[in-house]
């Protein structure tokens, strides 16, 4: 193993819906670049499920009950370094209001 980290994985959870611009907020802050590419990410259909509790303000779904829904799991490259910048960019075009984004570091 290595002591530095220089890469991480994202894994995003989104609406379909909001595809387009997640990838323009990715692409704002240079995530998603692998050598003299950039956009690259991965995304696949899958289905989410939660139950909102008292007090939350859910995109979708009814307090107290359990909901499903399909949504698109995103994955991609991000340096290190910019983590908290890229993690800023979804957060302001993601719409829910506890968005599930895994940050998982790649060992070189």
């Amino acid at each position: 193993m290595t002591d530095h980290i220089e890469d991480v994985k994202l894994e995003i959870f989104i609406p379909e819906t909001h595809l387009t611009q997640l990838r323009q907020a990715l692409q704002s802050v240079d995530a998603g670049r692998l050598g003299n590419y950039d956009g690259c990410l991965a995304y696949s259909h899958v289905t989410g499920s939660w139950r909102p509790l008292a007090g939350a303000s859910p995109y979708e779904g009814t307090i107290g009950e359990l909901s499903e829904a399909p949504e698109l799991k995103v994955e991609l490259r991000v340096k290190a370094a910019r983590v908290e910048e890229t993690l800023s960019a979804i957060r302001a075009v993601h719409p829910y209001e506890m968005p599930e984004i895994f940050v998982i570091p790649l060992l070189s």
